[in-house]
């Protein structure tokens, strides 16, 4: 059973998705949720990082739209197909989080990459700080690792998917690759790829956390159809109201990219 450590509402800060808008999360610290209590809060929009589970509480804007993907319904456009055909050579491993090398490496690339192209923050993110927030343990807690075989000097791990697992959700939380892979579309490959392992284990939904149609970071979310919204922000006992969603712009895919301003460092 859940047990509550700390609860806040932050302060409003300038919004890492939107210029000129300000920004607040509100944010539960726990420890011992089951995956049905999270799935309890999955499903009324609110996101888990580590043992921060958290949702946005902007007092003028509802532009972060919670997004999931019926599986069922779900067929991925010419655009997703050919994604998932560049990357049909890589191999995917599913299993728990870890904290190695390798995977701060890749982190640490991707990363830096950004910085250089979006003038995001550095983020000096070390062993410690990715077990807490990408491999903290939780029951749900996945990782969706795609490795390229075909290097010459051994097998070589290109993209990370961080993820959770409820027993009617798949939630995607992060997903990072090398920068030289990027020609592969490894962002929309990863949520295909996530979609049919749904599909095989029979979770109805795949969560893929907020669309924002103004920011193109997450407007790409809206491409993947059909998909239904969350209606405004329900309480906690409250039952959510999901809706289909009419068809909008798709956008280029890109990394799932919802965490916190401490843990995005943008």
């Amino acid at each position: 059973m859940a047990v509550l450590l700390a609860h806040e509402i932050e302060t409003p800060r300038p919004c890492s998705y939107l210029p000129e808008r300000e920004a607040s999360l509100e944010t539960l610290v726990m420890r011992n949720v089951t995956t049905e209590e999270y799935e309890h809060l999955l499903v009324r929009g609110w996101r888990r990082f580590g043992p921060q589970y958290f949702r946005p509480a902007c007092a003028s804007c509802n532009e972060c739209v919670s997004l999931r993907v019926p599986v069922a319904g779900f067929t991925p456009n010419r655009s997703q197909r050919r994604a998932r055909a560049a990357c049909a050579h890589l191999r995917v491993e599913v299993g728990p989080p870890r904290v190695d090398e390798e995977r701060l490496a890749l982190y640490r690339a991707w990363h830096a990459e950004r910085e250089a192209s979006r003038e995001w923050e550095s983020s000096e993110l070390g062993a410690r700080e990715y077990a807490i927030q990408f491999a903290f343990p939780h029951p749900s807690a996945r990782e969706v690792a795609w490795y390229d075989d075909s290097d010459p000097a051994g097998p070589k791990l290109v993209g990370l998917g961080l993820c959770d697992e409820t027993p009617h959700a798949w939630s995607a939380v992060y997903f990072f690759y090398d920068p030289a892979y990027a020609r592969l579309s490894l962002g929309k490959a990863s949520v295909l790829f996530q979609v049919e392992l749904a599909r095989e284990r029979g979770i109805p939904y795949v969560y893929l956390g907020y669309r924002v149609l103004a920011c193109d970071s997450l407007r790409y979310k809206a491409g993947f159809r059909p998909h239904e919204l969350l209606e405004g922000r329900p309480a906690l006992d409250a039952k959510p109201e999901w809706r289909a969603a009419a068809d909008a712009p798709e956008a280029p895919a890109d990394a799932l990219a919802d965490a916190p301003e401490s843990v995005r460092s943008r």
